[in-house]
């Protein structure tokens, strides 16, 4: 029964999801605003290889482009109000990129990510012993055309004692795409070096709705060797 209820509620929510936002992306696709709005529902929140929800999760974002400089806001909000020995409840991530030329892109993320338990936590708290943030370097190769081939290294620099490190390589095709991620440190439940997290494809497609709207929906086939874990994960995003 408990999992029928969790399902029922992950159906209603994308329904109510979809019916409130259909318009809103359709108003802002005809605009030439520099900002962008959006969310994506996802059955489960895995990052690199992490499942950080063991629930559906719905996930918006507020984002600026500025020329080759982008900054945003992305959220991630649990639809499960029993959820025990996750990660994280909530986060709610700034962060920061610009592209230097069209291969290479830097960028910087404050990952927050609080106990929602916890009602009285500080966003401002910035103390190594008890801040909720995380911030995150990264550096991007975006591929070339006839080589569609990325690479991300990201450095966790700033209250993380292991200061790790996690590096991605994809590989497009003209079907999936297929990733492979490598971390240490707090990404790990070894012995802290580097071990193979997060491996997989992903899929996409647009589901016309109408003439001027189509839903992008995706799925994903996640593993993590270091965690002997195992995701599959339906997402749609508006």
């Amino acid at each position: 029964m408990k999992r029928v209820t969790s399902l029922s509620r992950f159906l209603f929510a994308i329904a109510i999801f979809l019916t409130s936002t259909v318009q809103v992306r359709a108003q802002e696709e005809a605009s030439d605003s520099p900002v962008s709005i959006g969310a994506d529902m996802v059955s489960r929140y895995v990052f690199r290889g992490l499942d950080y929800r063991a629930s559906p999760s719905i996930q918006p974002y507020i984002e600026a482009e500025f020329g080759n400089f982008t900054i945003g806001v992305w959220g991630a909000y649990t639809t499960s109000s029993s959820v025990e020995n996750i990660l994280a409840t909530q986060e709610m991530d700034l962060y920061a990129t610009y592209k230097i030329t069209d291969l290479i892109t830097i960028g910087v993320t404050d990952y927050f990510l609080p106990q929602e338990s916890d009602y009285n936590y500080n966003y401002f708290d910035w103390n190594s012993d008890s801040s909720s943030h995380l911030v995150e370097g990264m550096i991007s190769f975006n591929g070339l055309e006839n080589l569609p081939l990325s690479l991300m290294v990201g450095y966790l620099f700033l209250n993380d004692n292991d200061n790790s490190i996690y590096v991605e390589l994809g590989y497009s095709l003209s079907i999936l795409d297929i990733f492979i991620g490598a971390g240490n440190g707090l990404y790990l439940t070894g012995d802290g070096n580097f071990g193979i997290m997060n491996l997989g494809i992903s899929t996409g497609k647009e589901i016309k709705i109408t003439d001027n709207f189509s839903l992008p929906v995706s799925v994903s086939l996640i593993t993590n060797p270091e965690a002997k874990h195992i995701h599959l994960v339906f997402g749609i995003s508006l």
